[in-house]
């Protein structure tokens, strides 16, 4: 596979492997970045700060097939780094500028679904954010958190239901999307 190519020249020190890979993930981590910090400024921060925190440390690397999930951790880490340091929990005023573009429901649906998906706890909010928006399947999500999938599991269908609760008479296509 051509990734596991890159990634192991990357971990051997070719700086220009290491930028294919970053190139390849970045508009996935910005979106999960913005995802977090819900503003296009702190989300570039995430992004800048992930990347500048993996390339000094792509030596600690053991398996190439999971740098995508070491990169994700290290990314989730430093988003939540970052919003404690902020205090910087409310959703932005500007957010229907700030949004990435998304083709395929409508902005009042975007939201919703991004305001009830702030309002959960962490824990719950990186399992969505993760398997909904960066299609992770129940395994690749307990490696980047380390529990286990049983944990994953159970975070994600109390998250599902959360979510119902808060959205409630909200649109169908918003329920359809957290279902």
């Amino acid at each position: 596979m051509e990734n596991l190519d890159l990634v192991d020249k990357a971990i051997n020190g070719d700086g220009q492997a290491f930028e294919t890979l970053v190139k390849n993930e970045s508009e996935k981590l910005y979106k999960t970045a913005f995802l977090y910090v819900r503003n296009k400024e702190d989300a570039l921060d995430v992004l800048q700060e992930t990347i500048y925190k993996a390339f000094v440390s792509i030596k600690q690397v053991k398996q190439p097939q999971y740098f995508h999930t070491w990169l994700t951790k290290i990314l989730i880490r430093t988003a939540y780094d970052i919003i404690r340091k902020r205090k910087k929990v409310v959703l932005d005023e500007n957010i229907i500028d700030n949004m990435p573009a998304e083709p395929s429901t409508n902005i009042e649906d975007k939201l919703d679904t991004l305001n009830a998906v702030t309002r959960l706890n962490k824990d719950y909010q990186t399992v969505i954010i993760l398997f909904y928006y960066h299609d992770l399947n129940i395994y690749q999500i307990s490696e980047i958190l380390e529990k286990p999938e049983n944990t994953i599991k159970t975070y994600l269908r109390r998250a599902k239901i959360e979510l119902k609760k808060i959205i409630g008479g909200v649109d169908n296509n918003v329920q359809r999307a957290i279902q």
